[in-house]
């Protein structure tokens, strides 16, 4: 039995109920969870008020709060280290349902059809069909009667088209987590020394020996984490979560490391709170902030009870609950779920809260005041209309049913339903290309965008660290050590060993178990679920997972037939993770007394920014493993080693590594002092940088990450379109430039600063930035590409200065502190593979592949659904302009109404429907990356856009009125053939029309435009003919359209004349692009 696919359809809300099969929490009802009374309604989001939503989710959560992980597990029989097996896994999620929160189904199809017979205009002329009846006219009456089912099958048919599309937005971006499923093993394990001192010290092969192993008393498990669609989870599973995930259910956190969650969006408070593992000793404990937070230890951390003044107990008793939809801030953890779906603190609030409708996009918006313009200047036309044909003694009847018809025609009221449905077909067709967009407005400011600002690492580059280059202190230079070739048989010297060793201990990556079915590691290192597991398609393949550096590091073990130390290490005891501020990061582990029933002491390991390094190290490791006093001329001497290597465009770190001094000793002991044995030693939820002090320096590593391919050309095609690439990232200046130049950037000549002119720098640091002015910053920021050293406030500081200088800029994220720069951003994209789910949310875009080359997808796509919807409203407003314009000089010049309102109505049918929609799926022109950015606020309707609507429907009402007076004055009277001729020929007209719209500068007839490149526009012109045809030759279709046959000389005429208006287009189009086709290809603009 696998798993069903997963989808809205198929999880009614009556299948969100708890499972039968499994206890229920004691005091806590079985049943679902009751809406909250009316009052309950409102959107205040106060704690108290959210938190007293669901009585019976609060509830659970209490309960399960004062569980110990062990009695948590034992409830939900489940385990603390496996999980749930597959079997039982499925066979919960098929008792209790998918994960997601309840939904109201949708309305009856035949609802919404009837609904479409609310329009005024419609209501109108069934209003019509009835006066008909009434006075004899009957043929009328049921002419009236289909014309109008037409036209509201068609309306319905869109609305239902547009509805769906925008639906499947939603279920673009979907939602995972991280399980832990596994079978259990009892493989022996090896424990080294934490520590091992000085060459000089202790022999080699003593350095190198393994101590005894040590027998467990409990079988270890292999855990193997894997990725899955949140919505598979069931009470009982093991999820892992690290800082910028979303939590996907109501989850008992069992394991914390520095885990604080914020949980703003349920309680409103912006303060992360801190998360730890311990169960609930009293409902006057107080959940600490993390902005007042003592150090582990302390007693106002330690104790349970510590100030209960004011504390709000409901929220307060919770400090070991994950609720769904809050976000990791820092650190990571790992829980077994309790509730899913309806039954989550979330999913309680979330039925109580009622939909609101999506806000429309300024293009919607601007569709809308444009169709009531142009509404109104209709009405004003078609009253003019009214009143002559009044004056001329026409009937009342006939005069009501062609104007309601006209209206109906020329009040182009699809237009924000196509629209709308062009902006969510482009949308799916850019996330085919790997470009999904979370937020319809984004579309439109695509083709605005002017500047790119990227990431280095991950977007230009591979993602695909390799250690090259590996330095010390007595070594004649640089040593080559790529991590990629095969393994040797030559010993590394001590020092080298030492780095090696080091960064094999600060490191959270691990085996691949996908590739490698061996003995697996410690399960503390299991638990650490790197965010990146996933990212492999498109990037070498590795025995290990995890962060590009923490692979590239662990693949020098290969290199030198090392073997992963971890497993036989002691607990790690604590970890301080890598910022963007902080740029290292470090651990400890405890090195265990003889009898492993204490630890010893502490040893600390970090790698990061040479500099930051230096300055955590008292003394070096020499060649030969001697430690020697770290003085000033020994530091710059690194620095410059660094500087080398950062020139050839690597990436530069810094090792280090010593014992804990006794300041730091006894900080962690305290926190401890419930763990005797290293078996039971759990990680730190905190640690204090001060145990980083003191340390030894070991040596620096350089790492390769080679630019994507076809990521340079990219660059060179959006420079030629007017969008300058400006690329940020954290890594040294040196090495930032040397990648610049390697991606074919723009480099800025440097220029001192003068009077009359800003200085000019190609490479800006994060220093620099925080020197300047905002004023200054904009100055310099006009000439330079490259910002190096840099941390998420400075991406904050270029966009505030790009957007002051009246830029529309996109900028890339992927960690928690991109967040805000990704909201300031015009454009804000997050990459999708190593991307934190904070960071997603806060996009209007998320790049799938983390490829460059798909920004510049988006932004041809954004460029080209622009062009789209001008060409169908070029041909939606040229259609309605003529008919109104052929009535209005028919009845000013006393001639009969050339059309009826069946005919009218048809028309119409064809301007609203296929051929309009069609235009909008048109392929994206080549050239269209030729084009300058779209200025944000520039208008719909351009000059060269309304003298193309202006120009065609000239054509069409002067090509149409001769046809009808032609065949009127012949013999004097107006019959069926001169309607039909006069209908006919505004039709062929329409379709000429729209062969021209489908590109305002390219020419069909020199092949520019394919004719077999759009198969939606072919089949609706093909429809709109074959439907004219049989309205001219169906015999029932003639009586409601009241037409007759036409002879095929009539059809030639007819096709000969309305194809005029194709010809002068393509004459257009022709002077147009000479100037064009004399530079070649593209459009002349200078860059």
């Amino acid at each position: 039995m696998g798993w069903p696919r997963i989808s809205r359809s198929a999880s009614p809300g009556g299948s969100l109920l708890p499972m039968s099969n499994l206890p229920t929490s004691a005091g806590a009802s079985s049943e679902p969870p009751s809406r909250p009374p009316s009052e309950g309604r409102s959107r205040s989001r106060s704690r108290s008020h959210v938190r007293s939503q669901s009585s019976v989710a609060k509830s659970v959560a209490d309960d399960y709060s004062s569980l110990t992980p062990q009695e948590t597990a034992a409830r939900l029989q489940t385990s603390l280290t496996q999980g749930l097996s597959p079997a039982e896994a499925l066979a919960r999620w098929h008792n209790q349902g998918p994960n997601e929160l309840p939904h109201e189904g949708p309305e009856p199809l035949w609802l919404r059809f009837l609904k479409q017979f609310k329009e005024p205009l419609i209501l109108l002329l069934l209003c019509s069909a009835g006066a008909s009846v009434v006075v004899g006219n009957k043929d009328d009456a049921i002419s009236i009667t289909v014309a109008v089912t037409i036209v509201v099958l068609v309306g319905f048919i869109q609305e239902y088209r547009s509805e769906k599309s925008i639906e499947a937005l939603s279920h673009l971006v979907p939602n995972h987590a991280h399980l832990i499923r596994g079978e259990p093993t009892r493989p022996t394990s090896v424990r080294t020394p934490a520590w091992q001192p000085g060459a000089a010290d202790v022999p080699e092969e003593e350095r190198l020996m393994d101590t005894t192993s040590i027998a467990e008393a409990e079988a270890k498990v292999v855990a193997i984490s894997s990725k899955v669609m949140a919505a598979q989870l069931v009470p009982g599973d093991l999820v892992l979560f690290t800082t910028g995930d979303r939590i996907p259910a109501d989850i008992r956190v069992t394991k914390a490391s520095d885990l604080t969650i914020d949980e703003s969006n349920l309680t409103g408070e912006n303060e992360p709170v801190r998360i730890t593992a311990e169960a609930r000793q009293s409902y006057t404990h107080v959940r600490q902030r993390t902005n007042n937070l003592e150090p582990p230890g302390s007693p106002a951390y330690a104790s349970a009870g510590s100030g209960t003044v004011g504390a709000d107990t409901q929220l307060n008793s919770t400090t070991n609950i994950a609720f769904m939809g809050t976000l990791v801030r820092s650190g990571h953890g790992q829980g077994i779920v309790y509730a899913t779906g309806a039954n989550t603190h979330f999913g309680t609030i979330a039925a109580s809260v009622s939909e609101t409708e999506s806000p429309r996009t300024p293009l919607q918006l601007s569709m809308d005041s444009l169709g009531s313009q142009l509404s109104q200047a209709s009405f004003a036309i078609i009253a003019v209309i009214s009143f002559v044909g009044w004056l001329q003694g026409k009937g009342l009847l006939e005069i009501f049913t062609i104007s309601i018809s006209l209206a109906v025609a020329a009040i182009p009221e699809g237009l924000p339903i196509i629209v709308t449905v062009t902006l969510a077909l482009g949308v799916h067709r850019m996330a085919k290309h790997n470009a999904i967009v979370r937020k319809m407005p984004s579309v439109e400011t695509l083709g605005s965008v002017n500047v790119v600002c990227s990431d280095k690492t991950g977007t230009l580059t591979m993602n695909h660290m390799t250690t090259t280059k590996m330095w010390f202190f007595g070594g004649e230079g640089p040593v080559d050590v790529d991590s990629d070739d095969e393994a040797t048989e030559s010993k590394p010297d001590p020092v080298m060993q030492r780095i090696i060793r080091i960064g094999n201990v600060a490191n959270n990556g691990r085996l691949n178990r996908r590739l490698h079915d061996e003995v697996p590691q410690s399960a503390s290192s299991i638990a650490i679920l790197s965010s990146t597991e996933e990212s492999e398609g498109h990037m070498l393949r590795s025995r290990w997972v995890g962060q590009p550096t923490d692979v590239a590091l662990l693949d020098l073990l290969d290199r030198f037939k090392e073997h992963d130390v971890r497993a036989g290490f002691g607990p790690r005891l604590g970890e301080t993770p890598f910022s963007s501020e902080r740029k290292w990061m470090g651990v400890t582990v405890g090195d265990p007394s003889p009898d492993g029933t204490s630890i010893a002491r502490e040893i600390a390991y970090i790698k990061g920014a040479v500099d930051r390094v230096l300055s955590r190290c008292d003394t070096y490791l020499t060649k030969d493993g001697r430690e020697v006093v770290l003085d000033a001329t020994r530091r710059q001497e690194a620095l410059d080693a660094a500087e080398k290597l950062a020139e050839e465009g690597l990436r530069v770190l810094g090792f280090a590594s010593g014992p804990v001094g006794k300041h730091a000793k006894s900080f962690h002991s305290s926190s401890r002092s419930s763990t005797p044995t290293t078996k039971q030693a759990e990680p730190h939820v905190s640690h204090n940088e001060d145990v980083y002090k003191g340390l030894v320096f070991a040596g620096l590593i350089g790492m390769s990450d080679p630019p994507r391919s076809g990521v340079r050309k990219s660059i060179r095609r959006l420079m030629r379109g007017g969008v300058k690439v400006i690329m940020i990232t954290g890594d040294a200046e040196t090495t930032a430039l040397a990648i610049g130049q390697k991606l074919g950037m723009t480099i800025a000549t440097p220029r001192e600063h003068t009077a009359s002119s800003v200085a000019v720098k190609p490479v800006l640091s994060g220093a620099e930035i925080d020197e300047m002015s905002s004023e200054e910053l904009e100055g310099a920021i006009g000439n330079t590409s490259i910002f190096a050293r840099t941390s998420p406030d400075h991406k904050m500081k270029i966009i505030r200065a790009l957007q002051a200088r009246g830029d529309i800029v996109a900028m890339t994220g992927d960690g928690v502190n991109d967040a805000p720069a990704l909201k300031k951003a015009d454009i804000g994209i997050s990459l999708g593979l190593q991307g934190t789910d904070v960071a997603k949310e806060a996009a209007d875009m998320i790049l799938t592949d983390d490829d460059f080359s798909t920004i510049l997808k988006a932004i041809e796509e954004g460029k080209g659904i622009f062009n789209n919807i001008q060409n169908f409203l070029t041909f939606q407003l040229s259609t309605s302009a003529a008919a109104l314009s052929l009535v209005f000089f028919c009845t000013c010049l006393g001639f009969k109404n050339p059309l009826n309102a069946m005919q009218i109505l048809w028309i119409n049918i064809i301007m609203d429907g296929p051929p309009a929609q069609s235009l909008g799926v048109e392929p994206v022109d080549p050239d269209v990356m030729s084009r300058p950015p779209r200025k944000r606020n520039a208008p719909v309707l351009t000059r060269p856009l309304i003298i193309r609507v202006l120009t065609s429907a000239t054509i069409i009402t002067l090509g149409t009125m001769a046809v009808y007076t032609h065949e009127m004055l012949s013999d004097n009277e107006v019959t069926k053939r001169d309607t039909t001729m006069t209908f006919t020929c505004f039709v062929l007209f329409d379709m000429f029309n729209a062969l021209n719209c489908r590109s305002e500068s390219k020419s069909v007839l020199r092949g520019e435009v394919g004719l077999f490149s759009n198969t939606l526009f072919n089949w609706a012109v093909s429809l709109s003919l074959a439907g004219q045809v049989a309205v001219i030759y169906a015999p029932w279709l003639q009586d409601v359209f009241q037409t007759e046959a036409l002879g095929l000389e009539d059809l030639v005429a007819l096709v000969l004349l309305a194809s005029s208006v194709f010809w002068v287009d393509e004459g257009r189009k022709w002077w147009k692009g000479r100037g064009r086709r004399r530079l070649g290809s593209g459009y002349s603009q200078v860059v």
